[in-house]
C-alpha cells in the first residue's frame, strides 16, 4: 500500500526525470527554517492533489502555470514549464498560456514568464520539409 508521499515522489520523478535521490533527500529538510515545506509539497501537492482523477496531468499543468505566472513564482515556473511539456502540453500551448496571462495577471508577470520560458525550454525543432 503506497502512501501519499510515495505517490508524490513517483509523480515528481515522472514529471522531472532528472530528479535524483539527493534531490529527494533535500525535500526532507532537517535544519533551518520552515523545514517541512518540501515534504508537505511532496505529500500534499503531488501525492494528493496532482493524482486526483478530476483533471489529467496536462490540464493540471495548464492551471498550475497560469497560477504561477500570476504569482510571478519564478523558481516554480522553471520547474513547471519543462514538466508541462512532459505532461503533454505543447510548445505553442505554453506560449498561449503566457499570452493569455498577460490580460489577467498583467504584462510584467507574463513578460517574466516569457523570459523564464526562453531560459528553460528548448525551442521545437524546425521542420526542414
Amino acid at each position: 500500500m503506497s502512501t501519499a508521499r510515495d505517490d508524490g515522489m513517483a509523480l515528481l520523478r515522472q514529471m522531472i526525470p532528472d530528479l535524483t535521490s539527493a534531490d529527494s533527500d533535500r525535500l526532507r529538510l532537517r535544519d533551518g527554517f520552515a523545514t517541512g515545506l518540501g515534504e508537505q509539497s511532496v505529500e500534499t501537492v503531488f501525492g494528493r492533489l496532482w493524482v486526483r482523477p478530476g483533471l489529467g496531468l496536462r490540464e493540471r499543468s495548464l492551471v498550475t502555470l497560469g497560477i504561477l505566472i500570476a504569482l510571478r513564482a519564478d523558481s516554480e515556473l522553471r520547474i513547471h514549464f519543462p514538466a508541462a511539456l512532459r505532461n503533454g502540453v505543447t510548445w505553442e500551448e505554453l506560449e498561449e498560456v503566457v499570452y493569455h496571462s498577460a490580460a489577467y495577471a498583467g504584462f510584467p508577470a507574463a513578460a517574466l514568464a516569457g523570459a523564464i520560458g526562453r531560459e528553460v525550454l528548448n525551442p521545437p525543432e524546425e521542420s526542414t520539409a
